[in-house]
């Protein structure tokens, strides 16, 4: 059985760093892409780092430059450096795994891990 398990969320001042890490048990993650999400109060649940089974990244225009996400291959894990956070960062950042071959797609997700900054 696959599992996502966020961690490294909480409380911080603006202007502060968290490392969010995702770490999958049942499955290897370098063999999918893996994505953030974050989703605000209210809001819908937006793409804001992601990085492909080759090691490429696209960040979401609103993070670039503070954000940056990376593979610990020795932890199964993936992990999400957040520097220089806002108020508006404010979200529940859940961890996603893709993975398609010609006959399915695997798609995982963990449960969420709560990230708050005040201001």
């Amino acid at each position: 059985q696959v599992q996502l398990v966020e961690s490294g969320g909480g409380l911080v001042q603006a202007g502060g760093s968290l490392r969010l890490s995702c770490t999958a048990s049942g499955t290897i993650l370098t063999m999918y892409a893996t994505n953030w999400y974050g989703q605000a109060p209210g809001k819908q649940r937006e793409l804001v780092a992601s990085i492909s089974s080759l090691g490429s990244t696209n960040y979401a225009d609103s993070v670039k430059g503070r954000f940056t996400v990376s593979r610990d291959n020795a932890k199964n894990t993936v992990l999400l450096q957040m520097n220089d956070l806002k108020p508006e960062d404010t979200a529940v950042y859940y961890c996603n795994a893709v993975r398609r071959t010609y006959t399915r797609t695997y798609d995982y997700w963990g449960q969420g891990t709560q990230v708050t900054v005040s201001s």
